[in-house]
């Protein structure tokens, strides 16, 4: 009875993650997570890293002008670099459930598919709230 508890909730864990990530994958402005000047990787956990780093170290405007364009050069790799794990998280989560279900009771397998389905119908709305924004 453990064990089916334990598999119902590792299951549970891999749709939930699997859609956070398929979530944190959607190219900018694509997922309700979009801050505004922000687009996904790591500027967008940390903000503005232009205000960040001028802010925590008193930069000139002349300094903030000389390394804004460095910032600008990096995004396109940190956006590549970042979009590849998500693509390889989304893969090995898929790959995990895909695992786990057939150890599934046909109940818990029919539940598993609800909650996949949520987090897709979840995914479609927030990118629908996003289009709507955009009007």
């Amino acid at each position: 009875m453990m064990t089916r508890k334990l598999i119902t909730l590792m299951a549970a864990v891999a749709v939930s993650l699997g859609g956070l990530v398929y979530l944190q994958a959607k190219e900018p402005g694509e997922h309700g997570v979009k801050h505004e000047h922000h687009g996904p990787g790591p500027e967008h956990m940390m903000g503005n890293p232009l205000e960040h780093l001028s802010k925590e170290l008193n930069l000139t405007d002349d300094q903030k002008t000389k390394v804004q364009p460095i910032i600008d050069q990096t995004k396109p790799q940190m956006q590549a670099i970042h979009q590849e794990a998500m693509q390889k998280m989304h893969a090995l989560l898929e790959s995990t459930t895909a695992q786990i279900r057939p150890l599934l009771t046909p109940q818990q397998q029919q539940k598993l598919d609800a909650m996949k389905k949520a987090h897709e119908d979840m995914r479609k709305a927030m990118e629908e709230m996003q289009d709507a924004k955009k009007l």
